[in-house]
C-alpha cells in the first residue's frame, strides 16, 4: 500500500532511545502493524520510517520542506553535517515512497550534489511550479514520461532542490486540470459570440502505418473586435467499425456540448476518409431539419482549396512518371563522379535530387534541369550507353508541367501565407487556375490537352460545390463587389455567364434577408427590454396623487417626425444596406487592405451587412494551416508517438490545450 494512502487512525507512535540522529527532531515516528512510518513534523508528509532505509531520504526531505524553511529562514546546519559542501546522496521519488524494496528500486544512484548552508526558500510555490511544467510539456508535446527520466529529475534536483518532483499520473493529472481551465475560457469566447462559426474538419493519424485516425474540430470564427480566431475544440480517436452515420452523430455531440450547433454557418473538409462526403451530408440534413442554417444549407459544406490544387499537382506528377525517373537518374548520374561533374559544368549546390514526399521539389529539380537541358544532351550523345535518355519531345512536355506546377506553387503558397485566411481570398487564385485550364485543355499536344482535360474534371467538381461561397465572399470585399464576378464568369461561361450571375445574386439576397429578419428580431428583444425598463421609470415618476409628470422632452418632437416621413421622397430610404453597398464605388485596391477593419468601421452604416460579412469571411477554404507542410504528396498531420499511446481524454486534452496555449502566446 502506498504510504501516503495508508489510514494512520489506528497507528502506534514510536518511542525508542535508538533514534540517535538529529533528523528526528523534525520527525515523528510512526508503526502501522509491521510498517514504519516517518511523518514531517513541519508539512506531514509521510515517507519510509524503516531502520533499513536509513536517514538520507529524510535529511533531503527536509531540505525542501517549505514550512520548515519558511519558519526557520535557513537550511538546518544538521542537514549538512559539518560544513563540507558536497556530499554523495540518493535521490528518491518522495511522491511515491512506499516500502523499503520499492524505494531502493527508485534510487537514481548518482551524483554529487552541492549544498550551501544559506540556501533560503525564496517562496517557491509548489503548485505554480507544478503547473509550470505541466504547460511547458503541452506546449512543446515533450512526453509526459519525461518527468520519470533520470537526467530530467536530477538536472531539476540540482536547479531546485525546493522543487517536489512528480510522477506520471501527477503531471498526467496537471495537464487535464489545464485543458478544463483553458476549455472554460474557450467556452465563455464562444458564448460571447456577436455572429456564427464555422468548423473546419481534419484527419490525423499516428506514426505508424497501422495506427489509429483521430477527428480534429477547429472553430473558426471573427471575434466582437474583428479579428479573425481560430481554435481546436475536440480531438478524438476514431473507431474503425463506426458507419458515417454514427461518425456523424459523434461529430453532432461535440458540436452540441460545445453549444455551438445552433450557431454553425459553414463546414470545411478535404473528404477524407473516414470524414466522407456522406457524413457532411449527413450533418448538414440534421441541422437543416432544425432550420440552424442559413440558405437551405446551401453554403454549409465546403471543400479545401488546397488539396485540390495538391491533387492536380499530383496527377501532374504522375503521368509524366516516367520521363522525371529518367531525370533522376540522369542527375544521379551527374553526381556519380567528379569527372562527370566538371564535364557537365555542374555546381553540387543547384543539380539534386527531389525529395519524392514533397512535390515542390519536384518542380524545382525539372526547373532547374531544363535550365540544363543542353548540358544533358550533350551528356546522352557522349555516354549513350550508360543512361536512359530524355527525348526532345519529353523535354518540351516537361517544360509545359513545370508551367502548371509553377502555378500550383504560387497558389498554394498564397493561401498558406496565414494562420487564418480569410475567405474572400480564394476566388481570385482559383479563377487564375480555373482560366488557365481552360487554355492549357487547348494545348495542341494529346498528351498535354489530355492531362489538362483530367484536372479540369478535379478542378470543376471543386468549383461546382464551394463557387457560391467563394463568390459571395469576394462580393463582401469592397475592392470587388459584383465586379471580379462579373469579370471572371463571363470569361468562363460566355452566353450563360448572365443566368450564374444572377444565381449569386439571388443567393447572395436571400443570405442578407435572413440576417436581416435575425436582426429585427435581436432588436425587438431589445426594443423590449426597453418598453419594459421605460414602463417602470414612467411608473416610478406619477406624483403620490395619480398625476402624470409632464411629457418627456423628446414626446414634443412627433409632430416633427410625422413632417420628416410627409416630405421625405419615396424609395430614398426603401433601400437595403445591400443595394447601398452594392451601388458605392470600389474601394481601391492596395497591398496592406485590412477587410476586416474595414467592415469594423463601416459597421454602423451597414450593421446587418456587417454581420453577414462576419460570418462568410470567416469560413475556411483550406484545412492547411501555414505551420504545415502544404506541399507533402501524402498530406495528413500525425500525433506523435509519445502523445498517441496516452488514454484518448488525454490526447484530446493535450491537443487542444497546445493548440489554446500557443493561440494564447501569438496573441500576446
Amino acid at each position: 500500500m502506498i504510504i501516503n494512502e495508508m489510514d494512520l487512525s489506528d497507528a502506534v507512535v514510536v518511542k525508542s532511545g535508538k533514534l540517535k540522529s538529529a533528523v528526528w527532531n523534525d520527525f515523528d515516528r510512526v508503526r502501522k502493524g509491521e510498517t514504519y512510518i516517518a511523518i514531517c513534523r513541519h508539512c506531514k508528509k509521510r515517507l519510509s520510517g524503516s531502520s533499513t532505509s536509513g536517514t538520507s531520504h529524510l535529511r533531503n526531505h527536509l531540505i525542501r520542506c517549505r514550512r520548515r524553511s519558511s519558519s526557520n529562514g535557513v537550511l538546518a546546519h544538521s542537514l549538512v553535517r559539518g560544513k563540507k559542501k558536497e556530499e554523495r546522496i540518493e535521490v528518491h521519488d518522495d511522491d511515491n515512497d512506499e516500502d523499503d524494496e520499492q524505494r531502493k528500486d527508485e534510487v537514481l544512484s548518482i551524483v554529487n550534489v552541492r549544498y550551501e548552508h544559506d540556501v533560503v526558500n525564496a517562496g517557491l510555490d509548489q503548485r505554480r511550479s507544478r503547473f509550470d511544467l505541466a504547460r511547458m510539456i503541452i506546449l512543446h508535446g515533450y512526453p509526459l514520461t519525461i518527468v520519470e527520466d533520470v537526467g530530467f529529475r536530477v538536472f531539476v534536483r540540482n536547479l531546485q532542490p525546493l522543487f517536489e518532483l512528480v510522477a506520471f499520473e501527477r503531471v498526467e493529472s496537471d495537464c487535464m486540470e489545464i485543458y478544463a481551465k483553458e476549455k472554460h475560457k474557450i467556452f465563455e469566447d464562444l458564448d460571447k459570440l456577436p455572429g456564427k462559426i464555422s468548423v473546419e474538419v481534419d484527419v490525423w493519424s499516428g506514426s505508424g502505418d497501422d495506427s489509429d485516425e483521430f477527428l480534429c474540430l477547429t472553430a473558426h470564427y471573427i471575434d466582437e473586435n474583428w479579428e479573425a480566431k481560430k481554435r481546436v475544440l475536440n480531438f478524438f480517436k476514431v473507431d474503425q467499425s463506426h458507419s458515417g452515420e454514427t461518425l456523424a452523430e459523434v461529430v453532432m455531440t461535440c458540436l452540441m456540448e460545445w453549444d455551438i450547433d445552433r450557431m454553425l454557418f459553414a463546414m470545411a473538409s478535404s473528404h477524407a476518409p473516414p470524414f466522407g462526403e456522406d457524413v457532411a451530408n449527413k450533418i448538414r440534413d440534421r441541422l437543416s431539419q432544425n432550420k440552424f442554417l442559413n440558405c437551405n444549407g446551401q453554403l454549409f459544406d465546403v471543400s479545401c482549396g488546397v488539396s485540390v490544387v495538391n491533387q492536380m499537382a499530383q496527377d501532374c506528377l504522375q503521368d509524366c512518371s516516367e520521363t522525371i525517373d529518367k531525370i533522376r537518374e540522369s542527375i544521379r548520374y551527374v553526381k556519380s563522379s567528379e569527372s562527370v561533374q566538371e564535364r557537365f559544368n555542374e555546381s553540387e549546390n543547384e543539380l539534386r535530387i527531389d525529395d519524392p514526399t514533397r512535390w515542390d521539389t519536384t518542380c524545382t529539380m525539372l526547373e532547374i534541369s531544363l535550365e540544363r537541358k543542353s548540358a544533358f544532351t550533350l551528356m546522352r550523345e557522349r555516354d549513350d550507353d550508360d543512361l536512359d535518355s530524355v527525348s526532345d519531345l519529353e523535354w518540351e512536355r516537361l517544360g509545359t508541367v513545370v508551367e502548371f506546377l509553377k502555378v500550383f506553387v504560387e497558389v498554394i503558397n498564397a493561401f498558406t501565407k496565414s494562420r487564418c485566411l480569410l475567405a474572400n481570398m480564394y476566388f481570385p487564385e482559383l479563377c487564375d487556375i480555373h482560366l488557365r485550364l481552360i487554355e492549357w485543355s487547348k494545348n495542341p499536344d494529346d498528351f498535354v490537352s489530355s492531362l489538362a482535360v483530367n484536372m479540369r474534371k478535379r478542378f470543376d467538381e471543386f468549383w461546382d460545390k464551394n463557387n457560391l461561397v467563394l463568390a459571395i465572399a469576394t462580393i463582401l470585399d469592397p475592392r470587388f463587389k459584383m465586379k471580379l464576378v462579373e469579370y471572371y464568369y463571363t470569361l468562363f461561361y460566355d452566353a450563360s455567364a448572365s443566368e450564374l450571375i444572377e444565381d449569386i445574386s439571388e443567393c447572395i439576397k436571400a443570405l442578407y434577408n435572413e440576417h436581416s429578419v435575425g436582426s429585427l428580431l435581436s432588436s425587438s428583444d431589445q426594443a423590449l427590454d426597453w418598453q419594459e425598463n421605460h414602463h417602470q421609470h414612467h411608473q416610478h415618476h406619477h406624483q403620490p396623487n395619480g398625476v402624470v409628470n409632464r411629457k418627456e422632452p423628446d414626446d414634443r418632437l412627433v409632430e416633427f417626425d410625422r413632417y420628416i416621413n410627409t416630405t421625405t421622397p419615396p424609395g430614398e430610404d426603401s433601400k437595403s444596406e445591400l443595394e447601398k453597398y452594392l451601388e458605392e464605388p470600389l474601394f481601391p485596391r492596395n497591398s496592406d487592405f485590412d477587410v476586416l477593419n474595414w467592415w469594423k468601421v463601416h459597421t454602423p452604416r451597414y450593421p446587418i451587412l456587417s454581420m453577414m460579412a462576419r460570418n462568410v469571411l470567416a469560413v475556411p477554404m483550406s484545412n492547411v494551416s501555414s505551420e504545415e507542410d502544404a506541399f507533402e504528396t501524402a498530406r495528413r498531420r500525425r500525433v506523435s508517438d509519445t502523445w498517441c499511446s496516452l488514454r484518448p481524454s488525454t490526447v484530446q486534452a493535450l491537443m487542444c490545450a497546445q493548440d489554446w496555449i500557443r493561440s494564447e502566446l501569438e496573441s500576446s
